[in-house]
Parts: C-alpha cells; sequence; structure tokens
C-alpha cells in the first residue's frame, strides 16, 4: 500500500511514469507497507508464467531475501530509481521516507536495495556509482542504515496513515527499537544471499 498523499504522473520519454507527493511527507513517515493485495511469486512459480506475464513481472517487481518476487498491486511499481533517493525499504519490511518529501517532489527509492537480477546504468544523476547492481546490499550498506536509523527516530513524531497496514510483528518490532531495546537490524538482512557478485 503507497502513502495516500501521492500520484501518478509522466516524467519524460526516457523515464515515462512516477510517483508524486501531493502533500508534505516528512522523514520518519512509512511511504510503503505490503498489504493483502500484494502478491508474491516464488521462484518455482516463474517457470509457469507466460513469456509476456514473466516479463512484466521481472520489470515490476523487487525480490525478497529468500528470492522470492513481490509485485505490487498499486502503483508503488512506478516508484523510480535514484542515487539519492528520499525513500527506502527497510528491514522490517516496509519503505520509509529517510528525507523530508515536499509536496510535488517524486518519490524515489535506490534500486539497489531491491535484490536486482542484472546490473543497469542509471542515466540520471551526477553520481560516483555507474551501475546499479545485484549486491549493492554488500557495497552500501553501513551508508543506507544510517539514513535509516535518523528516519527511525522521527517515526513517532510524525503522522503514520500507512501504520494501520502493518502487521502485528512489524509493530512490535517498532516499539522495541524505538524504546532502544533493540537496534534497527541491518538492511543487509534483505540481501538476497545468492545474488551474484558482479564486479
Amino acid at each position: 500500500m503507497l502513502h495516500p498523499h501521492t500520484e501518478l504522473r509522466f516524467v519524460s520519454e526516457e523515464i515515462g511514469y512516477g510517483i508524486f507527493a501531493t502533500h508534505d511527507i516528512p522523514k520518519g513517515t512509512i511511504t510503503w507497507v505490503r498489504d493483502e493485495l500484494d502478491r508474491v511469486f516464488s521462484k518455482t512459480e516463474l517457470a509457469h508464467l507466460s513469456a509476456p506475464a514473466l516479463e512484466n513481472l521481472l520489470k515490476y517487481t523487487y525480490r525478497d531475501r529468500n528470492g522470492d518476487y513481490f509485485f505490487c498491486w498499486d502503483l508503488t511499481r512506478y516508484v523510480n530509481h535514484s542515487y539519492d533517493p528520499n525513500s527506502m525499504l527497510t528491514p522490517i519490511g516496509f519503505e520509509i521516507a529517510v528525507r523530508h518529501i515536499a509536496r510535488g517532489d517524486e518519490i524515489t527509492n535506490d534500486y539497489g536495495t531491491l535484490n536486482i537480477i542484472e546490473p543497469f546504468k542509471c542515466a540520471l544523476g551526477d553520481h560516483q556509482r555507474e551501475f546499479v547492481r545485484p549486491d549493492d546490499l554488500k557495497r552500501y550498506h553501513q551508508e543506507w542504515d544510517a539514513m535509516l536509523q535518523a528516519a527511525f527516530k522521527k517515526n513517532t513524531h510524525v503522522d503514520q496513515p500507512l501504520e494501520r497496514y502493518l502487521t502485528q510483528d512489524q509493530r512490535e518490532q517498532i516499539r522495541e527499537i524505538n524504546a532502544g531495546k533493540t537496534p534497527l537490524p541491518s538492511i543487509l538482512k534483505i540481501l538476497y544471499t545468492e545474488a551474484a557478485t558482479i564486479e
């Protein structure tokens, strides 16, 4: 489930569409959480899909640490990549705003956190990373952990319209982290361990 204060907009011929904030979304706000309409495909299910269905699945899904494919039913699949993302997947299973997202800003995440299958070169932005790679979680988890930790410090001070979609386990983990009883797990926890290292 994507944050309700968002909409789909055309970006450009090169990029296609993207998701934009219709209101300010403060740092620490949950921007996406899995809901019951999202579908998970196991690796074995892929073999039974038609070629067009498989092509769409691979284009619009991300993989979890087990290599299963998450297909979001809503507009979440149009969230574009950025080397300087304002939203990021957490090891607890939802995305959170890691920067303040102003009204009119495009909501982006770093595809390096999504266990992509093949590396790709991002045409946009000036960044030291020439490619987004399947093993970027190994390369950048410390930087991303710091961003997530800073965002989590804000999550109890901002409105959370997606809170009702959290599981009981997610709620408990958030309480434990915010109470200082347990540290926020590293984003490295979501790495698909069979992903090949690309040099």
